[in-house]
């Protein structure tokens, strides 16, 4: 273990041995001679053995020829390949959250969904922080677009205003090299609004990282892991490519197999076809996904059900929503899920709106749209009525924006609805989950009070005895 220790000291023991000024046998940074690919003289490979706290040891790699001026700085993972892998989310709210570290693997892909960016997996592993990430964006999208602006004007024109809007993240002033004057300072930059954003790692192999704050509790950011398929273990050279087929055995048998079978449309009676597949959601369970679309007459529908056996008791969640952030936490509200928001009214009885999984955002705006689209759009509705309704769709709408703190009741007696746990596995200081006994009414109304699993043969023989003359 001490050797280990000493082969990986952490970033801080690093840089006090190294301000300590040990003499090179005991320094921490190892240096190669290695010939520069670009003049063919030898340059100087230095090598930093060490560890980032909560993750695990890494190798980082600085190039630098002094003949030609060439540099190059990688990055690899000294550990072993994880048995799953791992996503990891951030939600970048403010500058500070741009100097949060990146470690990005060579099969890492980066998305920033509100950008409609996706980085694939690079050549080489890298280690930087938010903001170097969006300049290494910044910079690799404006290599060509003064070539771009003749030769492809539309692509050029949506390529600018992606780097603008990533060039207000950092300060556009930094960039406007044409610009002789500019009136804002890099100072001032630091303190203007900053758009909000979403950085996502997802690694197959579990050897990228983003930084937390404090604690794994950090409210801003998120990790999940995932068992690889079997193409990603393929291409992690897990598996040989020439033995790529099925795994024989169907207790291996990945859950993300798909299976299609046909149905009539419900919207024009055409054939079509419906696709479900199972997944499983952290901290919860197996569910079954269902999607539906009809070439014919474009009808789409999707629905949600649960994959495990029935709950013994009913689950009732009760969720606190403060901000915004809590808008975009995964929910699951099944079939027999009901979904109440006291301050404003809202009540959504048991099956109202079928199985959904989807955001707290997603599901109100769902909700929003619905009501105000069908509900009291005759003539003869009463003013009063009108009003009333105007008032609550106005209530909603600032439930839906997060104007206004309120309370979220997710009610399934099934015990098959999730909201999303933002601090699991420990607990979510915001949400409170509550399991209760089914009443008799209420398992009759789901045909349980029926439901015989011992000894449901014997009722058939008897009617299989012939009768007595």
């Amino acid at each position: 273990m001490s050797v280990k220790e000493d082969l990986f000291p952490t970033i801080g023991a690093s840089a006090e041995r190294t301000g300590a000024g040990e003499d090179d046998e005991g320094s921490v940074v190892q240096q190669i001679d290695s010939l520069c690919m670009e003049c063919h003289e030898q340059g100087v490979t230095r090598l930093l053995l060490t560890k980032i706290p909560f993750f695990q040891e890494v190798v980082v790699m600085s190039f630098r020829c002094e003949h030609c001026g060439a540099t190059n700085n990688e990055i690899q993972s000294a550990g072993t390949i994880r048995k799953e892998g791992a996503v990891y989310t951030a939600r970048i709210l403010d500058r500070s959250d741009l100097d949060r570290q990146i470690v990005r693997s060579p099969t890492c892909e980066v998305v920033i969904s509100e950008y409609q960016l996706t980085l694939p997996p690079c050549a080489r592993g890298q280690l930087t922080t938010v903001e170097g990430l969006i300049r290494d964006v910044i910079a690799d999208l404006s290599m060509d677009q003064p070539l771009r602006r003749i030769q492809d004007p539309e692509g050029h024109a949506a390529l600018q205003g992606i780097i603008e809007k990533l060039q207000e993240i950092i300060g556009k002033d930094e960039f406007d090299e044409d610009v002789e004057e500019t009136t804002i300072t890099k100072a001032s930059t630091k303190d203007l609004p900053m758009p909000a954003f979403t950085v996502k790692l997802d690694d197959p192999s579990g050897n990228s990282f983003i930084e937390f704050r404090d604690s794994m509790s950090d409210p801003k950011w998120n990790m999940r892991t995932y068992s690889r398929t079997f193409e990603q273990n393929v291409q992690l050279g897990l598996v040989s490519a020439d033995d790529a087929e099925e795994p024989k055995d169907e207790n291996d048998k990945p859950d993300d197999e798909i299976f299609t079978f046909h149905s009539p449309c419900s919207s024009c009676g055409h054939p079509t076809e419906t696709n479900m597949k199972k997944t499983n959601i952290p901290y919860f369970k197996d569910v079954l996904i269902m999607a539906t679309s009809c070439d014919r007459c474009g009808y789409r529908d999707n629905e949600v059900k649960s994959g495990g056996a029935i709950s013994e008791q009913g689950k009732r969640i009760i969720l606190k929503v403060e901000d915004s952030e809590d808008l975009s936490r995964d929910i699951l509200k099944s079939e027999t899920g009901g979904l109440r928001i006291p301050e404003i009214d809202l009540v959504l009885t048991h099956g109202t709106l079928g199985g959904r999984f989807t955001t707290l955002e997603g599901i109100l705006n769902q909700v929003y749209e619905e009501l105000s689209e069908k509900v009291f759009t005759g003539d003869s509705a009463e003013t009063d009525e009108r009003l009333k309704f105007e008032t609550f769709l106005k209530q909603l709408k600032e439930v839906k924006n997060a104007e206004r703190p309120f309370t979220l009741i997710v009610d399934d007696p099934m015990a098959n609805s999730y909201v999303q746990n933002l601090y699991a596995p420990d607990p979510d200081p915001n949400m409170t989950v509550e399991m209760y006994d089914r009443t008799w009414e209420q398992n009759e109304e789901l045909g349980l009070n029926d439901i015989k699993v011992e000894g449901y043969e014997e009722p058939e023989k008897e009617k299989e005895t012939p009768a007595e003359s």
